[in-house]
């Protein structure tokens, strides 16, 4: 599944993302963050936007990222699904850096896991419709499939 994240909105290069997916979040260090207090997600993976890919949860556990969700008839994406957060905003263009490692990391994915493939990757706005509008409309979905050759 991919998502889109951006803390506080906007605003790229921090260490926010980190802290929220890690627990340690200073929730009075923005008066954005008092909104998402208590809050506790997590992802697999995050792509910043100069491509470089954090991991915070092993493929093999469940991260928090989906919520209420649905894929295909199947309930509590968390469950199954892998969970990559892009640094970005909805209507903001993702970098290509960010698609290449995207690219590279869905290969990856590909490989070690053969039951999956291009035609398994969703926005989260595909699980969670009318909720969530992420990666949102700057996010070019030709180009991955171009890139992943699908």
């Amino acid at each position: 599944m991919l998502h889109g994240i951006s803390l506080p909105p906007g605003e790229f290069g921090g260490p926010q993302i980190d802290a929220l997916f890690t627990n340690t979040l200073d929730f009075d260090a923005h008066p954005y963050f008092d909104e998402i207090r208590g809050l506790q997600v997590s992802a697999h993976l995050l792509i910043r936007r100069d491509g470089a890919v954090t991991q915070f949860v092993p493929f093999t556990e469940r991260a928090w990222h989906a919520g209420e969700s649905c894929f295909r008839g199947t309930t509590r994406c968390n469950d199954f699904s892998i969970g990559i957060e892009l640094e970005g905003e909805d209507e903001t263009a993702y970098e290509d850096r960010q698609y290449t490692a995207l690219a590279a990391v869905l290969r990856a994915i590909f490989a070690a896991y053969p039951s999956i493939s291009a035609r398994e990757v969703a926005g989260h706005c595909d699980i969670a419709p009318g909720r969530k509008v992420d990666p949102g409309p700057a996010f070019d979905w030709l180009r991955l499939y171009d890139d992943l050759g699908a």
